[in-house]
């Protein structure tokens, strides 16, 4: 069993890379990726303990992306450097994103003051570290008692409905995609029903404009996938000739319904084989 996409603290996850990498060897992992939000820091220091466990650890990220000429829908994409490690002008462009996200953060502060939120950037930065996201700023919340839950504090401030909601910079996808292969990567579309499209032809076209713009892989196997959600991705992938991938999108306590390597509910069981056709087709 293996898991292809996982998160630290070093994004929005709550376990430390030595602890994630702790808790794959002892879930008896066979392969591991972690993708945090725009940033390597959880993989760069993840290896050398991976390495000393004897775990095959992955190099991945994800990227927070919108469709071309709009700002209405988000799409997430995923990506493995399964032959040669991130370059360095992939980095610098992530040291970019990074930058628009903090400057949206400062604006999340500024709106959250106007509606008598007492809140400072410093405060979330200091457990957000390399990567301060809405999660680092819902638990400020909760510790503040402004909110009882994540899920209330996205409902009431941070979510895209919220009135204290503040939107940050996203690269296009097709960027975003080009980046990726031009670094040596593999792009693959993160959980895509969270597109949230409404019906399978919609959707299978979407994912066909994604190929063309040069994605080479989809999620299939994801926590949020029903049995028949991920038959449904498995036949775009055939029919699209797209790879394979998969993985539980563990947070940790940030999402504790999930579990690294068996999903939701243990509705996950991805064989190491979906890792060697990803590296296959790399």
């Amino acid at each position: 069993m293996i898991d292809l996409h996982s998160h630290t603290n070093e994004s929005d996850g709550t376990l430390t890379p030595r602890e994630l990498v702790a808790l794959a060897v002892e879930r008896k992992l066979e392969a591991l990726a972690i993708s945090d939000h725009d940033t390597f820091a959880g993989f760069d220091q993840a290896l050398p303990l991976a390495q000393s466990a004897g775990l095959d650890l992955v190099c991945g990220i994800e990227l927070s992306t919108r469709v071309n000429g709009t700002k209405a829908r988000s799409v997430h994409l995923l990506a493995y450097f399964l032959r040669t490690p991130p370059p360095a002008e992939f980095r610098e462009w992530l040291d970019e994103l990074i930058a628009g996200r903090r400057d949206r953060n400062q604006r999340l502060i500024t709106s959250l003051r106007e509606k008598g939120i007492d809140i400072d950037l410093p405060e979330v930065e200091r457990i957000g570290r390399t990567l301060t996201g809405r999660p680092h700023f819902a638990r400020i919340l909760i510790d503040k008692g402004y909110v009882n839950s994540y899920e209330e504090a996205f409902r009431r401030y941070l979510g895209e409905t919220a009135p204290t909601y503040v939107e940050r910079f996203a690269p296009y996808v097709s960027e975003a995609i080009q980046r990726v292969n031009e670094a040596g990567g593999i792009p693959v579309l993160a959980h895509p029903i969270r597109l949230a499209y409404g019906n399978g032809k919609d959707e299978e076209k979407f994912i066909g404009e994604m190929r063309d713009a040069g994605l080479k892989g989809i999620e299939v196997f994801h926590s949020d996938h029903r049995p028949e959600d991920m038959q449904r991705y498995a036949g775009f992938a055939r029919k699209l000739k797209l790879a394979v991938s998969g993985g539980s999108d563990f947070h940790g306590e940030a999402k504790p319904q999930i579990s690294l390597g068996t999903g939701h509910n243990g509705n996950l069981n991805i064989p190491k084989s979906v890792l060697d056709n990803l590296r296959a087709a790399a």
